[in-house]
């Protein structure tokens, strides 16, 4: 039996097809409205740093306090903090950016369990599609600094090293705060990706690890202390193709 056939013989699949393809149309501009709205907001947010971390961290934890002194630093040192707007490492990094002397900037996300969002934000921009905010935190970011997390750190890191590795994104330092955390993943990186030639030895100069926040704050200066935080027009042109 077909689809068809299963319908009730009041309904057109016809019309089905149309009103599907209707919204498909329309959802293009929402995607258009989300991507011009938040460049106009954020276009101004320079030199920021994207800041990734478990949205389940309770606020006496010792990443949560971590992320805080980090985000501290970072903003009072001229950086504006970009996270994704939740609870967790990203409210605390919100929370430590809100108080120093730099914007502190909350990207949420709306999902089906819906996202609280912090109140740490002096600029909050919401999305409703994932690919749209993923783009804003590289487009933006000076750094990334990624602290202990899950599924979604993971798919934020590996975004930023894929996006640099093939050249689509400028390089920039992608931090891993926490060398206890992150060291079963990296050892596999090298014991694997490495050995098995998926990736070459030299992409794992793309990750630096570090533990206290002012080494984090050290880093991310050294690496630009030749060039400056401005975009280079060839850097420029490789953002408008991400």
């Amino acid at each position: 039996m077909s689809l068809k056939d299963k319908l009730p013989e009041i309904v057109d699949p016809g019309v089905i097809t149309r009103s599907f393809q209707a919204r498909e149309s329309w959802r293009v501009f929402e995607i258009m409205a989300e991507f011009v709205e938040s460049t106009e907001r954020l276009q101004q947010i320079q030199p920021a740093i994207s800041l990734f971390g478990s949205a389940r961290t309770a606020r006496d934890h010792p990443y949560y306090k971590l992320t805080e002194e980090i985000s501290r630093l970072l903003s009072d040192s001229g950086f504006a903090v970009i996270s994704g707007g939740g609870p967790g490492i990203m409210e605390a990094a919100n929370k430590g950016a809100f108080y120093g002397k730099s914007p502190s900037v909350g990207l949420n996300i709306q999902l089906p369990h819906e996202q609280n969002t912090n109140p740490y934000q002096d600029i909050s921009q919401t999305f409703r599609h994932f690919f749209a905010r993923k783009v804003m935190f590289v487009k933006h970011a000076t750094a990334y600094v990624v602290m202990p997390g899950g599924f979604g750190t993971l798919d934020e890191l590996s975004e930023a090293l894929t996006l640099i590795q093939t050249g689509k994104s400028r390089k920039m330092p992608i931090i891993l705060v926490g060398s206890k955390f992150w060291a079963g993943l990296v050892d596999w990186f090298r014991a694997t990706l490495v050995s098995e030639a998926m990736i070459d030895p030299d992409d794992m100069q793309l990750i630096q690890i570090y533990d206290e926040p002012k080494q984090v704050v050290d880093a991310i200066f050294k690496f630009y202390e030749t060039r400056g935080f401005e975009l280079s027009p060839t850097e420029r042109e490789m953002q408008f193709s991400l």
